[in-house]
């Protein structure tokens, strides 16, 4: 094992000074699992070395980690320990390694998708929620990173030994002869995998004795995994002492993912002593099980147009309903770790004022929350606003009530155009909704 460390980290001290003399930007995306970790400690090796070689490091790196904003809580308190101490290793050895932290824009969260505008919970044939959640937060960060330096290289910590289908996707986007392939959706981007060789007992290896260069303890990572593995789910493991059992290989994602058929890691996680986190599995369940029912569903989508046997957005009062559930699951969750947040305050302001903006105006955030939590959330300007709007809206139109609900059709084209960040078309629509109209 010394010998393919020592090989993976003479390859990227090569690729670092001699096979790229260019200062192109380093992008290592960490996620705080396995992979990536064991990625950016060999990466730290070399550049330690480089630094120790030529007395300079050339290029800048950074650690670009995105938070969905609904990651397993267990995972999130975890990585962002890790980030800090890599914020603060960097610093005191002087190595220009810069943390960055994503998230979605407050229009693509998870809730004001769901519970605002009404999406179903995401499914293979409906899977909204990865281009919003991850991909665009972290190409927002790639095309600054282009737009200053032209280029950019992402190092990625992906093997050839995780799936046939990894294997078959890092062999279609390769460059003969090159050890870097190209983004396969990002102009002027390139990817790195120094890792792509190794195999799983290697890299468990790697984490279980290689000491962490940022000063964490990898035995809290091993732990994690270890008891996030369901029986069915195991993996052989090369380990260092007696006390260390086999540890699967799962894979952690968003706490209320619907496209898988069942959350085996948190399942596994509350088996092996993490009850805190049952409630999280239940409302996920339960938001899974309801979610083809058609009851629950209205017939037509948000552009009015028909839907697809008649299964378009969650009707409002469903989705006041999946507001309370997860007002009760937080509530429920803080008993125990109290700092947990399942929905910010942002999150709730914008689901407001999309209800407002779809004419819903019997369900109130406001309430739900003080049902929930006995204390006011305060929006009281906001909601009276909107209802004025609408009571002088009615007032303005009684001689012709035609113009009332013409208004509101401009009004929800509007909305569905422009709410927080899209206009395109905008015009056009409202020019031919009001040429039918006077037609």
């Amino acid at each position: 094992m010394s010998d393919i460390i020592k090989n993976i980290t003479d390859e990227i001290i090569d690729q670092y000074l001699y096979a790229d003399e260019s200062k192109r930007p380093w992008i290592i995306g960490f996620s705080g699992g396995k992979d990536s970790t064991v990625m950016l400690q060999l990466v730290w090796k070399a550049i330690s070395q480089i630094k120790e070689l030529t007395g300079i490091v050339k290029r800048d790196i950074y650690v670009i980690c995105n938070d969905t904003m609904v990651e397993n809580p267990v995972i999130t308190e975890y990585v962002y320990r890790v980030l800090d101490k890599i914020e603060q290793a960097a610093v005191e050895q002087d190595i220009p390694i810069k943390v960055i932290k994503t998230i979605p824009r407050l229009e693509d969260s998870f809730w004001v998708n769901l519970i605002g505008r009404g999406y179903p919970a995401p499914n293979n044939a409906f899977r909204w929620c990865t281009e919003r959640l991850k991909i665009k937060p972290t190409s927002r960060f790639l095309i600054e990173q282009i737009d200053e330096f032209g280029e950019a290289i992402i190092l990625i910590g992906t093997r050839t030994a995780e799936s046939a289908q990894r294997a078959k996707s890092m062999k279609k986007h390769a460059i003969k002869g090159k050890r870097l392939t190209k983004h396969p959706t990002q102009p002027n981007t390139y990817m790195y995998a120094p890792i792509r060789s190794l195999s799983l007992e290697e890299v468990w290896y790697v984490i279980n004795t290689m000491e962490s260069p940022w000063g964490s303890d990898n035995a809290e990572l091993f732990q994690i995994y270890s008891d996030a593995s369901a029986d069915d789910y195991e993996c052989p493991t090369v380990v260092t002492n007696k006390e260390h059992k086999s540890c699967g290989q799962s894979r952690f994602g968003c706490w209320v993912c619907t496209v898988v058929k069942e959350d085996k890691s948190m399942s596994a996680l509350i088996d092996n002593g993490l009850t805190w986190l049952t409630p999280l599995l239940k409302f996920r369940n339960q938001l899974a099980a309801e979610r083809n029912i058609i009851e629950h569903r209205m017939p037509e989508r948000r552009n009015g147009t028909a839907a697809i046997n008649g299964m378009g957005p969650y009707y409002p009062w469903y989705r006041a309903k999946v507001l309370e559930r997860l007002f009760e699951t937080q509530k429920e969750i803080q008993k125990e770790k109290p700092h947990v947040e399942l929905i910010t305050n942002q999150e709730l302001v914008a689901i407001q004022t999309i209800w407002y903006r779809d004419f819903i105006f019997n369900q109130k955030v406001s309430e739900l929350y003080r049902k929930a939590y006995k204390i006011n959330l305060d929006m009281k300007d906001q909601n009276e606003k909107h209802e004025k709007e609408l009571e002088l809206l009615k007032k303005s139109c009684e001689d012709n009530p035609t113009d009332f609900d013409l208004i509101q059709e401009l009004l929800t084209l509007q909305k569905n155009k422009s709410l927080l960040n899209r206009k395109r078309g905008l015009k056009e629509d409202l020019m031919k909704r009001l040429e039918f109209a006077l037609n």
